[in-house]
Parts: structure tokens; C-alpha cells; sequence
């Protein structure tokens, strides 16, 4: 269990996991009804199967490239800990579990299961020929707040649509950062990323653009959250002012002659951003 919870960096879940918990609270102070603590649970569990799959696969298809990276050639499957096929038979048992879920949720969350999958899935395949693989990346992890929504409402709106382009660029923007350090391999292999594309200087620039962008939306979206329900408020805009000073920090701590602290930009400093505003957002909207 250990072995899998490594191969698909279970703590990794952090990062859009409050986004979703976030986003299904707004949909239930909208509708008025209560918290349904089924729906939630299955939130969580599609969340989690939906994840596992999604970075197994991706361990999965990279592994003769991970294999050849002296960063990486040390994961659960260059490594032996875990075969090829017992990680494409994990990530298959994920995805049904993520369909089967859903089928409990309510019939939209079920009919656009296969969609998710395709768009969580189809992400390892995109480094092989795009330089934009970052957005796809975002794109997977932005259906986290959407899906949630969908599984109260079981219908769309703005709210959590806006949530969820915020967390497709802050998401691409920090995975920009962490490709800094494989810029030399991934070029030697001829593989996509935005450094090894536009070199560490512009990539850094381009993940800065993407981060104003979440800025932007992260205060719309709050703004949105907020003309609807007057009653929340200062907890929500802490929780979203503490996010984008932690945003504005990780940048501050990575340079292109200095990647000694892209680790801590990368899961620290994000994991703590999206921690804190979950929990600030949702306790405003429970108050």
C-alpha cells in the first residue's frame, strides 16, 4: 500500500482537493438544502480514484523515460518496486471505481465520466508533441471544483467554472516551475515542457503571467461568491489574500541559477496555499 500511495503521490491530492470540497459547499449554500454527507464522500472518493488513475498511468507510460532520468530512475516502477502491469491493472481498477461512483452522484457526473478520464488520462501523452502539456495538466485538475458543483446541482454555472480556470492556470504555472529542473533532459530526449522549449528564463516569465491570471480569477470568483451571499465575507477574502501572497512567495524563491528550492515552491508552498483557502472559504460558507 505504501508503494502505491508513493507511486501516485497520494499527499499531492492537496493540491486540488480544497478547490472541490470549496466549490461543493458554495453549490450547497446555494441550494438551501443542507449538506448531504453521501454526496460528499463520493466527491472525495472520485477525487482520490480519479487522481490515483491518472498518475499511475502517467508512471506508467513514462517509464523508460523516468528510468533515464537521474531524478527520477529511483520511482516505484524503474525501480522494480512496482511491475508495469500491476500499475496498469491499479490504474484501470481506479477508473472503474471513479465510472462506478459517479453512477451514484446523479446521471450528469455519470455521463461525463469518460470525458474526465480522457482529459486526466490523455495528460501523459502530451509532452510527447506540446509545449502547452502544463494547461492539460491544469485542465485535469481543473474539473476538480466543476465536478463538485456538478454533483450538488447537477448543473453548470459560473461560479465553479471560474474556480476551475483559476486552478487550470495556477496548476500549469507551478508544474512550469517544478520542469525547471529536467529542462536539459527533456531537451535531450526531445521532450515538450515550456523550459525546454523557451529556456528557464521565458518559462519563468510565462508561469508568472499564469499566476496573474489565477489572481484575477481567484478575486472575481470571490467577488461572484459574494454578491450571491452577502453574508460571507472576510473569511473568504482572507483565505484568497493568503493564497496569492503564498503565489506571489514561490516566485520569489525560484530563480533560473537557483532551483535548490523548487521543491518547496512545488508542494510546500502550493500545499499550504490551497489548504488555507479551503479551509477559510469553507468556513465562511458554513457560517
Amino acid at each position: 500500500m505504501k508503494s502505491y500511495l508513493s507511486l501516485v503521490k497520494f499527499s499531492h491530492t492537496i493540491f486540488a482537493m480544497p478547490f472541490a470540497l470549496t466549490s461543493f459547499f458554495i453549490a450547497v449554500s446555494r441550494q438551501n438544502e443542507g449538506v448531504n454527507w453521501l454526496v460528499l464522500l463520493l466527491v472525495v472518493l472520485c477525487m482520490v480514484f480519479a487522481r490515483s488513475a491518472a498518475m499511475a498511468f502517467n508512471r506508467y507510460l513514462d517509464r523508460d523515460i523516468d528510468a533515464a532520468n537521474p531524478r527520477t530512475k529511483v520511482r516505484e516502477i524503474p525501480a522494480g518496486v512496482i511491475s508495469p502491469r500491476a500499475a496498469l491493472a491499479f490504474v484501470a481498477v481506479n477508473c472503474l471505481l471513479f465510472v462506478i461512483v459517479t453512477f451514484f452522484i446523479n446521471p450528469l457526473c455519470f455521463f461525463l465520466s469518460p470525458v474526465a478520464l480522457a482529459v486526466v488520462l490523455g495528460y501523459s501523452y502530451t509532452k510527447r508533441f506540446t509545449w502547452l502539456c502544463h494547461l492539460v495538466l491544469g485542465l485535469g485538475l481543473a474539473l476538480a471544483p466543476v465536478g463538485a458543483y456538478l454533483a450538488v446541482t447537477g448543473r453548470f454555472d459560473w461560479i465553479p467554472v471560474l474556480y476551475g480556470m483559476a486552478v487550470l492556470l495556477w496548476v500549469a504555472g507551478f508544474d512550469v516551475i517544478y520542469a525547471l529542473q529536467d529542462e536539459e533532459f527533456d531537451q535531450s530526449q526531445r521532450l515538450y515542457s515550456m523550459p525546454s522549449f523557451f529556456g528557464k528564463n521565458r518559462a519563468l516569465r510565462i508561469s508568472e503571467w499564469m499566476h496573474l491570471g489565477t489572481a484575477a480569477l481567484m478575486v472575481y470568483a470571490c467577488s461572484r461568491v459574494l454578491s450571491e451571499a452577502p453574508q460571507t465575507g472576510w473569511l473568504l477574502w482572507t483565505g484568497t489574500a493568503v493564497f496569492l501572497g503564498l503565489l506571489i512567495y514561490q516566485h520569489l524563491i525560484v530563480r533560473p541559477n537557483d532551483l535548490s528550492r523548487v521543491n518547496m515552491a512545488f508542494f510546500t508552498t502550493n500545499g499550504i496555499a490551497s489548504l488555507l483557502f479551503g479551509i477559510l472559504a469553507i468556513a465562511d460558507l458554513l457560517t
